[in-house]
């Protein structure tokens, strides 16, 4: 799938959720912190678990910020990783998720979202988000300011579960 595909679909499934094509979009499910929606488009469903962060640095930049695990199963697409920090990301910068030990490379940045290329790599991150009690997603703005985006994995393995089932 092109990079303009997947940040159209994110740029949806992120800005709309509930509004102009609430008519495609259910949420499944509600999970302490994470949340399971399916996107119906006509080529097919798209399942997705979805976080916002709990806290934010800078506390007095507020932006919407998403952690998403997606299936696309027309497309062959399981464990997609993406993030969108609410910003252009700054090119010059690396994009990285820390949990633990665990340290995560996003390769692939396009306007506000950012992905992991390798699905392997992808697969290596779900396992310690399942374990995990929190990731720190870090990011850079086009000013080159650092940010630091804090998940709760509290209710993730459930919401993967279930955005998995329900695209099966």
């Amino acid at each position: 799938m092109s990079i303009i595909n997947k940040t159209i679909i994110s740029v949806i499934l992120i800005l709309f959720p509930f509004g102009l094509i609430a008519e495609e979009v259910k949420k499944v499910g509600k999970f302490k912190d994470w949340e399971t929606m399916v996107l119906t488009k006509s080529d097919g469903i798209v399942c997705f678990a979805q976080s916002k962060p709990v806290l934010q640095s800078p506390k007095t930049n507020s932006r919407d910020s998403r952690l998403f695990v997606t299936f696309r199963p027309n497309e062959k697409i399981i464990d997609e990783i993406s993030i969108t920090a609410g910003y252009e990301f700054n090119k010059q910068n690396s994009i990285t998720a820390k949990s633990g030990k665990f340290k995560y490379k996003f390769d692939i940045s396009q306007e506000n979202f950012a992905w992991i290329a390798d699905n392997k790599v992808e697969k290596k991150m779900i396992r310690t988000m399942k374990k995990g009690s929190r990731i720190m997603v870090s990011g850079y703005n086009s000013s080159g300011s650092q940010t630091i985006d804090h998940y709760s994995l509290l209710g993730f393995t459930k919401a993967y579960n279930e955005a998995k089932k329900s695209c099966s």
